[in-house]
């Protein structure tokens, strides 16, 4: 981590307001092209970049987090996380006579989601679902909680080949997941 970026990091832990004033400056340009780019105006822009700011001070305070590029990109993949969620949970789809319209609708900014269990979770399924029948039927049997016997039983596979084909969906799964552009952005922020 460059040394900038761990003057930045103990400004936002205590709060310094010279520091969160610089952070402001240098990181509003990007986010606010990235949401006014994808239909936010500028109080989305300024609602965004507090939440993004409030969510890497929780991360920050957990030390758990480990911010493994520089702090501006890892701060950038929030803010787009956060957005792109907004604008998920703010529309919906209806059809009317084989037309599809765009219903904008009002939602409670107040509760806050946990956007990247949310992100991460639909990454799992949309590749999940991708799986052969027979693939998701051996994973599925695992997270009901099946153990290798009864897999093994219900399967009609030996306990060994079980076990091999296993390792096998799962490493297939995470293979698919890895190439998604998504992957990388959750990465950078995780």
């Amino acid at each position: 981590m460059m040394n900038k970026d761990r003057v930045l990091i103990t400004g936002i832990m205590n709060g310094d307001e010279r520091i969160l004033t610089s952070f402001y400056k240098d990181n509003i340009l990007y986010v606010q092209k990235y949401i006014l780019h994808n239909h936010g105006n500028m109080e989305d822009v300024e609602d965004i970049f507090q939440d993004a700011l409030v969510i890497l001070y929780q991360k920050l305070r957990s030390s758990v987090t480990e911010i493994r590029g520089s702090l501006k990109t890892y701060f950038y993949g929030i803010c787009k996380n956060l957005w792109r969620n907004r604008l998920r949970r703010s529309q919906k789809f209806v059809s009317n006579e084989h037309n599809l319209h765009q219903i904008t609708i009002e939602t409670n900014d107040s509760l806050f989601i946990d956007i990247e269990k949310q992100e991460r979770e639909q990454l799992y399924r949309k590749y999940f679902q991708k799986l052969s029948s027979n693939n998701k039927r051996l994973l599925g049997l695992f997270f009901d909680g099946k153990s290798i016997k009864e897999v093994s039983k219900i399967t009609g596979y030996s306990e060994g080949y079980t076990r091999k084909k296993k390792t096998t969906v799962k490493q297939q799964l995470f293979r698919m997941i890895e190439k998604d552009p998504i992957y990388t952005e959750l990465r950078a922020v995780s």
